[in-house]
């Protein structure tokens, strides 16, 4: 989506957006702009409101952004009209920046637009939303230089739309091959290397944690392995890895699910989450070298499949004792750390996951479980996350959670077997994985990656963490 600054409205047709922050209700001074006047009766500000005016052959919509906001809700506010009132939409569409808008507030209600323009209808005849055809530009009325922040808000929808698109999109579709030539396209187009190992290169790679998992699916598992490094790199230039789940869908494998496989194509968000990270850091050309690991693949059922009781090894060497074929994301993610960290050695590590419905249990569809060894990534991961909405909250490592990942046969098993405390113990197993690295965090995003809002009729993708982990590295 394109647009241009405009500084008045002379000779301008078409529909205008017009940002108001709250008055009061009983307000004697009407809200006047383009020489429309409206009464508070009718509308004063109030958040999640908006109201219509026809004149001057203009459709003139006042949106009520309360008399304070914060970013998230002002980027679904924004994304709310864009997609719920795209018949009031045409070839002329001009946004009036007020003011007292600040730059970040610029940023997401841009972002918010262009992600209105998002239809989960992948495979209906549907018409295009007006803001994607080709020849539109959206006119900003604005005193100021925005420049900047929109430029950055649009490359932040941009990246979030691939993955909404990603998560969303069938399983026959996104394949872990699929997922892989996602990799190689984007990495040319914005600048960063990506090496894929197939089955036998994974195999004598010694990837035997990731290749169990996928072995049972006749479609390939893919490793993926993205570099990103910015321009005048140094030995100062800080270095930061990603791991994501990548699972393109998860039966549960022989432990097979026998509730909510439905929605198992989102198991992958993780995964899609680093993915679209990698794509906005290169967009923005953030100043940190990324190093990401998206191992793809598929847990289904065949004669080939892992089995409970199997003992496998993973690419450190550790033996593995499989309780539970259902508990494979954390051993794609344990290969994905240990390849990281022998590899590449990063200062920082955050692995992202759709990993337990426990984590889903203990937060609900708010915010995701985080699980780290240091304080102060700990507070820059949630700080991050309360600046654009996507929020964290930290649980325990402590050691009294380790009997559960014991095994008697192998140096760990893969799930405790007990009912509770799902989400520490597959974090302990993970943190197995580390060698002790001193800046890990792991992201349980189960409840927060796919879920039920007002734009769509059916559970959806939401690209959580992609901005998320764009904000953590800008803010190292």
């Amino acid at each position: 989506m394109k647009t241009n600054t405009i500084k008045n409205l002379d000779n301008f047709s078409g529909t205008i957006l017009i940002p108001v922050f709250e008055t009061y209700s009983k307000s004697l001074v009407p809200i006047e702009f383009h020489g429309v006047s409206v009464h508070s009766k009718l509308f004063y500000g109030k958040k999640d409101t908006h109201y219509l005016v026809e004149k001057y052959d203009c459709t003139h919509i006042f949106i009520g952004l309360g008399a304070a906001i914060d970013y998230k809700s002002l980027k679904t506010i924004f994304r709310r009209i864009s997609s719920k009132q795209k018949e009031l939409f045409g070839t002329n569409v001009a946004l009036v920046l007020p003011e007292q808008f600040t730059g970040e507030q610029v940023e997401a209600a841009i972002s918010g637009i262009y992600l209105g323009t998002y239809d989960l209808g992948h495979f209906k005849k549907i018409e295009k939303h007006p803001f994607l055809n080709e020849g539109f530009e959206l006119s900003l009325l604005s005193k100021k230089d925005y420049s900047e922040s929109v430029t950055k808000g649009l490359k932040i929808a941009d990246a979030q739309l691939e993955i909404l698109r990603l998560v969303d999109l069938p399983p026959n579709k996104v394949t872990p091959k699929y997922l892989s030539n996602w990799a190689n396209e984007t990495g040319k187009k914005f600048g960063f290397e990506v090496e894929v190992l197939g089955f036998e290169a994974a195999k004598i790679a010694g990837l035997g944690a990731f290749l169990s998992v996928g072995k049972g699916s006749e479609n390939e598992p893919q490793f993926v392995v993205m570099n990103y490094v910015p321009e005048n790199a140094d030995a100062k230039t800080k270095h930061v890895g990603l791991v994501g789940k990548g699972i393109t869908f998860d039966t549960g494998g022989l432990n097979i699910k026998t509730s909510g496989m439905l929605q198992m194509k989102c198991d992958m968000a993780g995964g899609a989450a680093v993915f679209g990270a990698m794509q906005l850091v290169a967009d923005l050309k953030l100043p940190v070298k990324i190093t990401a690991i998206v191992p793809c693949a598929e847990n289904s059922v065949d004669a080939k499949s892992f089995m409970p009781s199997d003992v496998i090894h993973s690419y450190n060497g550790t033996s593995i004792e499989i309780i539970d074929t259902d508990a494979e994301g954390r051993l794609v993610l344990a290969d994905g750390l240990s390849y990281l960290i022998k590899n590449f050695k990063p200062e920082y590590i955050v692995d992202v996951a759709t990993l337990t419905g426990s984590a889903m249990g203990t937060f609900g569809y708010e915010c995701a479980a985080l699980f780290t060894n240091n304080e102060a990534v700990s507070k820059k991961l949630q700080e991050s996350g309360d600046a654009i909405g996507e929020r964290l909250w930290q649980l325990p490592l402590w050691d009294c959670y380790k009997p559960d990942i014991e095994s008697e046969i192998a140096d760990v098993k893969n799930y405790s077997g007990k009912p509770v405390a799902g989400a520490i113990s597959a974090a302990k197993f993970l943190e197995y994985f580390t060698e002790n690295h001193k800046a890990w965090a792991h992201l349980d995003i189960a409840g927060v990656a796919f879920g039920d809002d007002e734009f769509a009729k059916s559970k959806h993708a939401t690209a959580y963490g992609v901005h998320l982990l764009t904000k953590f590295i800008e803010n190292l």
